[in-house]
């Protein structure tokens, strides 16, 4: 019955993918400067998208669940527009030369999307946008500085952990 209702294929292992990269990119940004930084944690936004663009597309073949499906449409369409509107803010506060709040900005937008697509997923999904959103909240809170660990934490771990539980519980 959820599975009918709820869109089931978010991709579990996709995330954990997604994860390590994030670890990658935090690792690389290390030591370099906050423009560096927004370099590589942006070419990591790009490649986490096509991760999960594969990933969503591998699972929903495997599970031969249409990415057409009312919940699919649903999931995608309140999933999107959190993440145009951090698009839009970073090109605004990059223009602008303040990109030590984009960690916690996009950790908590990113949260939102997770939350408001999750909304037609899996209980678990909502759960992990609700952490994306903690921690972004804590970063804005915390010394810029720290944003590089708390992206590292965030699209990492919290990737990593919550991916490994999806990937167990709901069929990768």
């Amino acid at each position: 019955m959820e599975r009918a209702a709820s869109f089931t294929a978010v991709p579990g292992w996709g995330g954990v993918v997604i994860g390590v990269s994030a670890i990658a990119a935090g690792a690389l940004s290390v030591g370099h400067s906050v423009q560096t930084q927004f370099s590589v944690w942006v070419s990591e936004s790009v490649l986490a998208l096509l991760i999960a663009f594969v990933a969503v597309r591998l699972k929903s073949k495997r599970l031969e669940l249409s990415l057409q499906s009312r919940a699919a449409r649903r999931a995608l369409l309140s999933f999107a527009p959190p993440l145009l509107a951090g698009a839009i803010i970073t090109a605004v506060l990059y223009q602008a030369g303040m990109v030590m709040v984009l960690p916690g900005l996009w950790l908590l937008l990113y949260g939102a999307a997770v939350v408001t697509g999750g909304a037609f997923s899996v209980r678990i999904v909502p759960v992990m946008g609700l952490c994306f959103m903690l921690l972004g909240a804590f970063s804005l809170l915390a010394p810029a500085v720290w944003g590089n660990v708390f992206l590292i934490v965030g699209f990492g771990g919290l990737h990593i952990g919550f991916g490994t539980v999806i990937a167990r519980r709901h069929g990768g």
